[in-house]
């Protein structure tokens, strides 16, 4: 069986450069941008909602995407988005949520259905983002719940941009490799 599969008639779409690892998991209805990449034992599983994953995005090793149904409990349910340039590292837990362009989700973190990261936050390792929390754009979150820490500094930002381009060359290397 392939770690690449359909579910209920829904068959991943995956750019023609981004770089899926043979030990990583992509099923159903998921879209994965150009120059993306999916690490070693990463499960994104579309299967009863849409996962979209935007262009120069890494999901690291061990990491699980999922999302929830549409339901009497949750109307429409919860999809999972996540922009472009986002670095989620590793052991992550991504549930229904929104993550803007150029974040940093750091490792273990988990972000809840219908929570928000705006574009440029790096959320610290560990922490955890409740459903329908909004994490502002420019800023620093730690903690469980995640708290505003400050805003982030000019290097810091720089940092995100480098992170993400970082990975990009990696996961060419591997592609490149076999």
């Amino acid at each position: 069986m392939s770690n690449i599969r359909p579910f209920d008639g829904m068959q991943p779409k995956i750019a023609d450069d981004a770089w899926v690892d043979d030990s990583a998991v992509v099923i159903g209805d998921v879209e994965i941008g150009s120059d993306s990449s999916i690490w070693p034992l990463t499960a994104v599983r579309g299967d009863i909602h849409a996962i979209r994953i935007g262009e120069r995005t890494n999901i690291q090793d061990g990491s699980v995407l999922h999302v929830t149904h549409d339901s009497r409990f949750n109307p429409g349910g919860f999809s999972l988005n996540i922009g472009n340039d986002v670095t989620v590292g590793h052991k992550v837990m991504l549930h229904g949520c929104t993550i803007g362009d150029h974040c940093l989700v750091g490792m273990g973190a988990i972000v809840m259905d219908g929570a928000v990261v705006e574009s440029r936050v790096i959320l610290a390792a560990g922490s955890l983002v409740p459903g329908g929390k909004v994490l502002e754009s420019g800023c620093l979150y730690r903690g469980s719940p995640a708290k505003k820490v400050r805003e982030l500094s000019a290097e810091e930002h720089e940092f995100l941009d480098y992170v993400a381009g970082n990975y990009v060359n990696l996961a060419a290397k591997c592609r490149d490799q076999g």
